[in-house]
């Protein structure tokens, strides 16, 4: 059984998270710029053994699609055609930036770090792929 790798898709930056290989811990993994997200998957893939990648699904609060969902569905269609052995899904990522900046405050992270972008990328992705794991269970 191999990990899960989850996506908090975003115009500039990515963030992203995987399972450890029991499936049983979310850990945030790292935050890359979007231009590069799928090079950057290549490599991680080759090196380690992810089967499911599960893709934050932007969704509005009366659950339609946002603006973002435009470049989304296809990053989704792509990875399915690159990693055909990998399944791909999409798991609602509504509050993740809300309560990633929560679990920041409630951790007591300085200010300035909570300002960091790239960490709340991080964390958002590891709230997606741990609701989604609790969900899967």
């Amino acid at each position: 059984m191999g990990r899960i790798l989850a996506i908090d898709y975003g115009t500039k930056r990515t963030g992203i998270a995987v399972s450890d290989p029991l499936r049983l811990i979310a850990g945030g993994l790292e935050t890359v710029e979007t231009k590069g997200l799928e090079a950057w998957l290549a490599k991680y893939f080759a090196a380690e053994d992810v089967t499911t990648i599960v893709v934050g699904k932007p969704t509005q609060m009366d659950g339609a699609p946002s603006e973002t969902w435009r470049f989304v569905e296809p990053l989704a269609a792509r990875l399915r055609r690159a990693y055909p052995d990998k399944e791909v899904v999409f798991y609602d990522e509504r509050f993740t930036s809300v309560l990633a900046h929560r679990t920041m405050l409630e951790s007591g992270i300085g200010r300035m770090a909570r300002r960091n972008k790239a960490l709340v990328d991080k964390i958002s992705a590891t709230i997606i792929l741990q609701s989604y794991m609790e969900f899967n269970k």
